[in-house]
């Protein structure tokens, strides 16, 4: 599991998506990971399939899960 809770209290969670291929696709999965109460930054990285999250305290996974897959792609875990 790769989650660290930095000094400022922020948690960073690592997940891993498949399915981005593109610029296009990082900005959809961005986009409704954003969503999500308490996150304050999304970055996404289709070549690697790298998703990192960073949030005021540990989000559900459920809840990312759905995002990515309102986004049109799958959470295959955390990286």
């Amino acid at each position: 599991m790769t989650a660290q809770t930095d000094t400022s209290g922020s948690v960073t969670t690592v997940y891993q998506v498949t399915g981005m291929t593109c610029g296009h696709c990082e900005g959809a999965v961005t986009e409704e990971i954003s969503r999500l109460t308490g996150v304050s930054a999304v970055q996404a990285v289709a070549s690697s399939g790298v998703v990192t999250v960073v949030s005021a305290a540990p989000l559900d996974e459920d809840a990312v899960r759905a995002a990515v897959d309102e986004a049109g792609y799958e959470l295959t875990g955390r990286a």
